[in-house]
């Protein structure tokens, strides 16, 4: 059995990737409404800021800031996907162990949680979030896509509708140590298991 190691720092900025169990699909876009409600609940009862965020058909890519005296962040998922699961249908196709658990089988018990270590880090995540739908080939512009805070970002000055998407960067993981190293490569993230996923799930103002 895997062995997962998780970082609690309060009041850390996080990056997120979440995924629906069924990555082909489209139930993300289509349930918009219903994440966001999901979202709004959980941010209500236990508050962060979603700095960014793009939610693609069966995948959710965020950064999160905590308030300053709270690292739960696995609570915050737990119950924004439950709120969002809640109501729907069970899928037609679920694998064994999902059914041994009692659970719904919509989202992936696993997800990604990357603590961002500096302001580089922040921006190479931060770009990567703003360009994904058309990384994913979805559309042409970050903009076209419907579901993305880059239509903050650019109301607010802090995205050029104009920048060329080019391919997203990251830092180098050596950065923090060699600050005038050019930043090449993708740092790793680290994979965390969901506990059980029966509770409720918030939706976002920011999607």
């Amino acid at each position: 059995m895997s062995n997962y190691i998780r970082t609690h720092q309060p009041g850390a900025q996080l990056f997120f990737t979440v995924r629906l169990a069924n990555r082909n699909g489209d139930l993300l876009v289509r349930e918009i409404e219903r994440l966001r409600h999901a979202t709004r609940i959980t941010r209500t009862r236990y508050p962060f800021e979603i700095n960014e965020i793009v939610v693609l058909p069966a995948v959710i890519h965020t950064i999160w800031t905590l308030p300053p005296a709270d690292s739960d962040f696995s609570t915050r998922w737990r119950m924004l996907k439950s709120q969002f699961s809640r109501g729907l249908p069970t899928p037609a196709h679920r694998d064994p162990v999902t059914i041994r658990r009692g659970e719904k089988g919509i989202w992936q018990r696993r997800f990604w949680e990357h603590h961002l270590k500096d302001a580089d880090d922040y921006e190479a995540h931060r770009q990567m979030i703003l360009k994904a739908p058309v990384q994913a080939g979805l559309v042409r512009r970050p903009q076209d896509w419907a579901y993305t805070s880059v239509h903050r970002a650019i109301r607010r000055g802090e995205y050029d509708p104009q920048t060329p998407v080019g391919f997203s960067y990251a830092p180098n993981q050596t950065k923090a140590h060699n600050p005038t190293a050019p930043m090449r490569g993708k740092p790793r993230l680290t994979r965390h298991p969901l506990p059980n996923e029966t509770s409720a799930v918030t939706g976002s103002k920011s999607l």
